[in-house]
């Protein structure tokens, strides 16, 4: 077992830190004053995803993707974590059970979507139904011409310039039926009801969209009827880990800023980081992103391996963006307090980035959920699915 990286694998990372710092830092603060990033910039950073190579990391070149394995996903979402606003999301990855499509959706879906040149958005979350989506109520009954689609999702993020939808819907309102659509978002029917404003200020916004009497052709199914869990569990998975991996970056970030003001802030005639109550502050902030970091490497490597239990998968993405999501809470709590004043300003990456991560304890699975799921599946397999190590069974 050697979990030194290759030279590839740090290559990678430098190049994902140096897009990072030229490409998204630039427009930082144009999307925090702005409250979001103006089209000429996201046609900017869309070029330059293109010629850095970025494009949907997630998918496999023959898509019009990078082929990179969940862990080299990763090295590169650490790295995008560190900047602010969610710049990172206009780095996209199509969502992932796309690649489960028919040849017909591939060529008309998820290829242009490798490519730049098309955007897709996942509506899951409901009024009522966020970390549970059995409760959705967004029904696809059977017609003439395919099947009529009701309902509503919230919070469908990117929603505001995304081209389609991947719409999760009960068909005959029968949660055993979940199935994901394709569904185009200036189809007949779907209308954008709001747009929410949020303690963040992110490059793309998270509507509220309706859904009324809109017509899918049955070839606009991903997968089959009854399909949708386990599609969305696959889109969860890579979802949470994308952002666990955010998480430590961005914490990084916030390290950074913090250990560097420590040492040239100076009171009482020498740096406040010389203090201990400063200095256990850093000790506690450097061994909460070791230990983050080390649990995030650990899994996306044993997954980019040969792990093939898609409940496993989808049990330790639990528990990795549970740890990696409060993790990043406490780090940016207390930068924001090592900087006093300098931490409460938006001007400074860590004022921003203290808000923009409080979302991940929330988004694709509350830590309660997670806690739900951990605690289900320690009932199940036993503490060994966690404690363990190579555990499959």
């Amino acid at each position: 077992m050697d979990f030194t990286l290759s030279k590839a694998h740090r290559e990678l990372q430098e190049k994902a830190k140096a897009f990072t710092e030229e490409v998204l830092f630039p427009y930082e603060m144009e999307c925090e004053e702005k409250n979001g990033i103006s089209p000429e910039t996201h046609a900017i950073i869309n070029q330059k995803v293109l010629d850095w190579g970025f494009n949907a990391t997630n998918h496999s070149k023959e898509h019009g993707g990078q082929g990179m394995t969940l862990f080299e996903q990763m090295l590169v979402s650490e790295q995008l974590g560190m900047a602010t606003g969610a710049i990172w999301d206009a780095v996209p990855q199509p969502s992932y059970p796309m690649k489960f499509g028919t040849q017909e959706q591939i060529e008309e879906y998820l290829i242009p979507a490798c490519q730049n040149k098309r955007r897709d958005a996942y509506a899951i979350t409901e009024a009522d139904a966020g970390s549970d989506p059995t409760q959705c109520l967004t029904r696809a009954d059977k017609c003439d011409g395919g099947y009529r689609i009701n309902g509503e999702k919230w919070y469908v993020t990117v929603g505001n310039v995304a081209d389609f939808l991947l719409v999760h819907a009960h068909v005959d309102g029968d949660p055993n039926k979940a199935t994901v659509f394709f569904v185009e978002k200036d189809a007949p029917g779907v209308s954008i009801k709001r747009t929410p404003e949020f303690t963040h200020h992110f490059a793309f916004k998270h509507p509220e969209f309706t859904f009324k009497d809109v017509v899918v052709d049955e070839t606009k199914i991903l997968g089959k009827v009854g399909d949708g869990f386990d599609m969305t569990k696959d889109w969860f998975v890579e979802a949470r880990l994308g952002i666990a991996a955010r998480c430590v970056g961005g914490a990084q970030r916030v390290l950074n800023v913090a250990n560097e003001f420590a040492a040239g802030r100076v009171m009482g005639g020498r740096p406040i980081r010389e203090y201990q109550a400063i200095e256990h502050m850093l000790v506690d902030m450097t061994m909460d992103i070791m230990a983050a970091k080390s649990l995030l490497y650990r899994v996306c490597w044993e997954i980019s391996g040969n792990m093939s239990d898609r409940k496993l998968k989808h049990a330790r993405a639990s528990a990795i963006k549970l740890y990696c999501s409060e993790m990043v809470g406490r780090v940016c709590d207390t930068g924001v307090q090592i900087l006093g004043g300098r931490g409460y300003m938006r001007e400074n990456p860590v004022e921003r980035l203290w808000r923009d991560t409080r979302v991940d304890r929330i988004w694709e699975g509350t830590s309660e959920i997670q806690r739900n799921v951990i605690g289900g599946q320690i009932k199940k397999r036993g503490i060994e699915i966690y404690t363990g190590w190579d555990y499959e069974k």
